[in-house]
């Protein structure tokens, strides 16, 4: 292993943090409790009064003994930093940013049961494999409408989803596949494990109409379950040699669930899609605060190239193309790909606007004291393509606009799918002769918009 430049960069403002701030301190301070809140605040201002992206615009602290996630909000630049977090372990942290969480393992979207209804329901968007949910045999689709059955509604659906972080139960209605109507099924309870979500969640190649489409469905950015593991990174890079040796010529890339994590595995997705990259081309520009760059010169001009991938795609796709399917909640890591690769090839996005973010974090935890448990994830840097672009915090609007919540949903992967049967029907020419009940949903929420790792680009990365 080697460290990129990057990961030195995190090093080294970790020991900028916790080196330099530190020895600039009298000796007759007098001394704090290493457990107190004053203690894990004063670590806090550290950090953020030397790495926050909109330092001159840092917020006035609060008393030194208040409670530190109370302590570090107030020192954000509201509204337009939506985006910086503290967490209670930084463990914990560092394991959600790489998928692994205690959960059931499914994750849905929330919707007004009907216009004018307090009542909510929740569809599920996806269930995890190897997960108690996929035991229990919930599929996409499904529709609960009660958990430890408590009605939800518009007032307890945040307390409610609360309750899916430890056992619970659901009642919840299935399609009939061959009446096609939703039945009422017997209430379920479903068990909580220590879950690492794989993100490579679909690849399949389709022959239609004599085109060959290569389909990938990708969740997170995330090298491998934690650690120096570059598993899922391996993987993505084995599908792609598989669309390669099957001589694939459309390739679709499926974001709408992907929120974002680990800029070296956005780094490693791009590197396999655009055309004739080398290591001299530049995928992606990084800027942090002036006090940075100024005092660390190595930070005044930081540039993330292309990897060399022998499974490299690029060449042979059709019109130098690639379609992205998108989201709302595509966010963070998956706008930088998309940006990223704009310079280079025609970035084909079917599905709603995206999430609109192009700032990065690094995570920090205090070295120096143990009883410190807090993890910071505040936003350091923003991100430009080669071109110097860096206009989409609203978000990137698609070429062709489809929202998932306009049908029921299909299984993932199935050609009659929405978006993937849009992206289809773009590529071959041919329009869909299936007939598709159109609804009028009010999406309200879903439980991606809860993860740690949704909205966050991680400039944290370890590579091969």
């Amino acid at each position: 292993m080697k460290l990129t430049k990057l990961l030195k960069l995190s090093l080294l403002l970790s020991l900028f943090v916790f080196g330099w701030s530190c020895k600039d301190k009298e000796d007759t301070e007098p001394v704090i409790d290493q457990g107190s809140d004053t203690a894990v605040n004063n670590w806090i201002l550290d950090v953020m009064d030397e790495v926050y992206y909109w330092l001159d615009n840092l917020g006035t602290p609060i008393a030194d003994d208040s409670d530190p996630e109370d302590y570090f909000n107030a020192l954000l630049y509201k509204p337009t930093d939506r985006f910086s977090v503290i967490y209670p372990d930084y463990q914990e942290l560092i394991n959600n940013l790489s998928g692994v969480t205690l959960e059931a393992g499914y994750e849905f979207q929330l919707y007004l049961e009907s216009q004018g209804s307090t009542n909510v329901i929740a569809e599920i968007s996806y269930v995890k494999k190897g997960s108690p949910a996929e035991s229990a045999g919930l599929v996409r689709g499904d529709i609960i409408t009660k958990i430890n059955g408590t009605q939800i509604t518009t007032d307890n659906y945040r307390d409610l989803l609360s309750e899916i972080e430890s056992q619970h139960s659901i009642t919840y209605l299935s399609l009939n596949p061959t009446t096609l109507v939703y039945e009422q099924q017997p209430p379920l309870t479903l068990e909580t494990i220590q879950l690492a979500e794989n993100p490579n969640y679909i690849d399949t190649i389709y022959t239609i109409d004599g085109e060959k489409i290569g389909y990938f469905m990708y969740n997170f950015f995330a090298p491998g379950n934690g650690g120096t593991s570059t598993t899922y990174d391996d993987q993505v890079d084995e599908i792609f040699a598989k669309f390669k040796s099957e001589n694939i010529n459309h390739l679709i890339i499926d974001f709408r669930y992907n929120g974002g994590g680990y800029v070296t595995s956005a780094t490693n997705l791009a590197s396999l899609i655009a055309p004739a990259v080398t290591t001299t081309d530049i995928f992606s520009k990084t800027k942090y605060n002036s006090f940075l760059m100024s005092e660390i010169p190595e930070l005044s001009d930081v540039k993330t190239n292309f990897r060399s991938k022998t499974q490299n795609l690029g060449n042979i796709l059709d019109g130098n193309r690639v379609y992205i399917l998108t989201s709302p909640r595509t966010a963070s890591a998956s706008e930088l790909v998309i940006n990223g690769l704009k310079p280079y090839m025609d970035v084909f996005l079917i599905g709603d606007k995206t999430y609109g973010k192009n700032v990065g974090s690094i995570p920090f935890e205090d070295e120096e004291n143990p009883e410190n448990p807090y993890g910071l994830l505040p936003i350091v840097s923003r991100s430009f393509n080669s071109l110097d672009q860096s206009d989409y915090t609203t978000g990137f609007t698609p070429n062709i606009s489809v929202k998932e919540s306009s049908e029921r949903l299909r299984p993932l992967g199935d050609i009659t799918e929405l978006l993937l049967r849009t992206a289809i029907s773009q590529i071959t020419g041919t329009p869909s002769s299936g007939r598709f009940e159109t609804l009028d949903r009010v999406d309200i929420g879903s439980t991606l918009d809860r993860k740690v790792r949704t909205g966050k680009m991680i400039e944290e990365q370890i590579i091969k």
